[in-house]
This record gives structure tokens, C-alpha cells and sequence, in this order.
């Protein structure tokens, strides 16, 4: 369904996966990859969001590199400045809000483990762009984060039997989100781990789990983002 287009970065250049509703446009989403990079599973989930009449951009923040194996994608992860990742998301917000086929002006934004936190932090830096932003299962991989500027609603994601990353310390992060002034909403899963949406993992995958999920944050980004 989608496409490969340029990005040009603060960074350099990037390429990012572009997919857009049969109807040829629809509010605009930006999808921010898990720790593997921009692999054909979030490019089949920024399809799947099409389909639902979004306008979706997934930026390769790796510029290139992609892994399947954990030790790798850790490394990448940690070598990943927050601010580089940063400049990119803010590059392909642009680049997405000026796109024909986006018929909104501001985009929601979803992410999944380290994309989760940046989802928070896409809204952090262009808060006068970004209408609704959804981590699931935020891993910050560089430290406490400020997020003292997200204006927008937030639906977080979490599986009570997530291994890397606490119900706990989820809400603590809403907490520190809504001291902000932004209204968050924390949707857990019982059961579910790590990693529950990513049906490319049969390991991972809770099909329960995403299934809710995937109605919530649907029903989520149509209230917000129009």
C-alpha cells in the first residue's frame, strides 16, 4: 500500500514510509519504530492505519540500519542521541503536515517501546503541531525525560506483565505528563508483556491484548485528530 519518500533531516537525509487512505487522504499519523528500526512490521502497521483512513508517515530514525537480532538493536537503541531522533521527528512532522493527501492540521503520533517514548517527546518538541500522541510501552533508554511542554491528550499503553517496564512506573510517567497540564488516560492489559501489539513476534504477541488496544487507540486518535 505504501511507499518509501525523503526526508531531509537536521541530520542528513532519511527516508520515510509513507502509506495513504484509499480515499487519497485523511488526518495525518506519525508511527515511530520499535528498537529493530523501520522493519516491514511497522511499515504493515502504518498500512493497517491507512486503511483506516489515515494519512501515515513511519521515519527511519536509523537512517538505514535495521536488526533482528536483540543485542543489535540494543546497541543501536543506546547509540540513537535523543536529540538526533528528536530533529528527525520533527523533520517528518513537517514533511507529513505538507503533504497533499494530509488533511489535517496537526497529526497524531504513536509509538511503540522506545517509539513510545518518543511519541512523548514528538509532542514535548512541536506541541503547536501534534494533536494526540499514544506511547505504548515507553522505554526511555537515556534517562528521565522532560516532557514538561506536552499539550496534547495522551492514551498510554501497558501489559501487567511487561518485563521491561512497570504499571507503576507508567503511571508515575502520566503523573509527571498531567503536572503539565495535559490530559492522560492509562489503558493496561492484564497478562500482556512486552511487545503485545507486535504480531510479527509470536513470542510477544497477545492477540487480546492488541486487539483491544488497537480499538482504543483508534477510537482515541478520531475523537482528537481531524
Amino acid at each position: 500500500m505504501g511507499e518509501r519518500i525523503d526526508i531531509q533531516t537536521g541530520n542528513g537525509p532519511t527516508t520515510g514510509y509513507l502509506a495513504v487512505p484509499e480515499g487519497g487522504s485523511g488526518p495525518g499519523l506519525v508511527v515511530i519504530q520499535e528498537w529493530w528500526g523501520l522493519v516491514p512490521h511497522i511499515e504493515d502497521v502504518a498500512d493497517r492505519f491507512a486503511a483506516e483512513g489515515f494519512c501515515v508517515l513511519a521515519p527511519d530514525l536509523y537512517h538505514g540500519e535495521s536488526t533482528t537480532e536483540p543485542d543489535e538493536a540494543g546497541r543501536m537503541m543506546q547509540e540513537l542521541a535523543v536529540e538526533d531522533a528528536a530533529r528527525d521527528l520533527s523533520a517528518a512532522i513537517d514533511v507529513l503536515l505538507a503533504r497533499a493527501e494530509c488533511s489535517s492540521s496537526k497529526v497524531g503520533v504513536i509509538g511503540f517501546c522506545m517509539g513510545g517514548a518518543l511519541a512523548l517527546v514528538a509532542a514535548n518538541i512541536a506541541p503547536e503541531k501534534v494533536a494526540a500522541t499514544a506511547p505504548f510501552y515507553a522505554v526511555f533508554w537515556y534517562g528521565d525525560p522532560n516532557l514538561s511542554k506536552v499539550a496534547c491528550p495522551v492514551q498510554m499503553h501497558i501489559g501487567t506483565a511487561d518485563e521491561y517496564i512497570s504499571v507503576d512506573a507508567v503511571e508515575s510517567l502520566a503523573d509527571g505528563v498531567r503536572s503539565g497540564g495535559a490530559s492522560v488516560e492509562v489503558l493496561t492489559y492484564d497478562g500482556a508483556g512486552h511487545a503485545f501489539f507486535n504480531d510479527s513476534r509470536p513470542d510477544a504477541h497477545d492477540a487480546d491484548a492488541a486487539a483491544q488496544a488497537r480499538g482504543a487507540v483508534l477510537g482515541f486518535l478520531r475523537q482528537h485528530v481531524s
